[in-house]
């Protein structure tokens, strides 16, 4: 079967997946990645094979995190074993062959590469991760590996776009605490206590300003199109309930 993702012209091997052509089923079908969920894991299991095997990897080369909104970066060296994933939200490695993945229902996946040192990374970046530096951080933790930001390139994958993104100010305000000037990325909502916020643009104004070489959004608002991906968001608008992730993932070509 195949399993259907999106690229965003990054020079390694890398993928943005849609939750299409995997084996769970309910509200977790198809290819639901998350294996923090309540889907049967073997069925998650399966569904990261094939994600791996999408991108010519073994079923173990793919590595994750436990995912907790914040700024931790982990350095992959090898893979660790699935019931000790680090509590982190992005992850760097220099070792060819190691596929990094993040889960997302919502919140921005975001691939970088920087080809020429032969360093690559990905990050989970909600709303409170981003505005707490996830994104600078894990650029951070690149260059410790040789990688320079201005050769690094970023793609954002499919996340909650501002047309789908009503927050209240306890959002806004968490974010104008730090730059006031990023009331750019707030629209009037709904109401007068309402914002539309462009989750995307507020990421991509951060890589931007971080200094590296390019940064993109592939478009995609994961809440509008439901039968492509999974979103957080959607669920709670429709009464609650769990919900699979879709999985982004990149890796150095070559073997570990």
């Amino acid at each position: 079967m195949t399993v259907p993702f999106l690229t965003a012209g990054l020079p390694v091997p890398h993928g943005f997946f849609t939750r299409e052509g995997g084996v769970s089923t309910g509200r977790f079908a198809s290819l639901n990645c998350s294996l923090s969920g309540r889907d049967d894991s073997d069925a998650v299991r399966t569904n990261r094979a094939r994600a791996a095997d999408a991108l010519a990897l073994p079923p173990a080369a793919l590595v994750g995190l436990t995912q907790v909104h914040g700024i931790a970066v982990a350095e992959l060296r090898e893979p660790w074993p699935e019931t000790a994933r680090p509590e982190a939200d992005a992850l760097v490695t220099d070792r060819p062959g190691l596929l990094l993945g993040i889960v997302t229902g919502d919140c921005a996946p975001v691939l970088f590469a920087d080809e020429a040192a032969g360093v690559v990374g990905a990050a989970h970046a909600g709303w409170r991760g981003a505005a707490a530096g996830v994104l600078e951080a894990t650029v951070d933790a690149m260059e410790r590996l040789g990688a320079r930001r201005g050769r690094i390139a970023a793609a954002i994958g499919p996340c909650i776009g501002q047309a789908s993104y009503e927050v209240g100010p306890d959002l806004r305000d968490a974010v104008l605490a730090r730059n006031p000037a990023d009331a750019r990325f707030f629209a009037p909502g709904r109401r007068e206590d309402r914002w539309w916020f462009d989750l995307p643009g507020y990421c991509l104004a951060r890589l931007q300003a971080a200094g590296i070489a390019a940064a993109a959004w592939c478009g995609r608002d994961t809440l509008a199109e439901e039968d492509r991906f999974f979103s957080h968001r959607r669920s709670t608008l429709a009464g609650g309930g769990p919900i699979g992730h879709q999985l982004s993932a990149i890796a150095l070509p070559g073997r570990c």
